[in-house]
């Protein structure tokens, strides 16, 4: 499924060797190439074959680990296909950030912010311009929004999924 590979990356002005994982890759389909999502997709739902640097996908591992009840209440009723039958990844490696929840094929990531995100604002601000790069919509809810309206935000995400 995924080869581990070395690239050269730049650290504090000098090469270092980073671990890397590289997806095979697919053709689109007719619909995603319409959405202007480039040439190849990649297998199982993952960004066009990016690099993904070992730590990175560990840390996502970690992260689906010990997600906030936020996350985990809002998992619950994504996971196994139970919105609208779209399948979500969570925790998801695109582009070097890890984005919450994730629907390829809507090209939707669903973003849950707590308190550390009002202090890390240019941080989002940058991701948000990464994730439109690559054709994707970005939905952001606090993560009381989740945790005192649940029905709300899954009729919001339902009906971007529909757009």
């Amino acid at each position: 499924m995924a080869a581990a590979e070395a690239t050269a990356k730049q650290d504090s002005g000098r090469l270092v060797e980073a671990p890397l994982i590289r997806w095979n890759v697919l053709p689109l389909s007719a619909s995603e190439s319409s959405r202007g999502r480039g040439c190849m997709a990649a297998a199982r739902n993952i960004i066009v074959g990016q690099p993904v640097a070992l730590a990175k996908a560990a840390r996502a591992k970690e992260l689906r680990q010990e997600m906030t009840d936020a996350e985990r209440l809002l998992w619950e009723h994504l996971r196994r296909n139970q919105l609208q039958g779209l399948h979500f990844r969570r925790q998801q490696v695109i582009d070097g950030f890890i984005v919450d929840f994730y629907c390829h094929s809507k090209g939707l990531v669903v973003e849950l912010d707590g308190a550390i995100h009002q202090k890390q604002q240019s941080y989002d601000t940058e991701r948000d311009r990464v994730m439109r790069q690559h054709a994707l919509r970005v939905l952001r809810f606090a993560n009381h929004e989740v945790t005192s309206n649940l029905a709300r935000v899954l009729q919001r995400i339902a009906a971007a999924c529909k757009t």
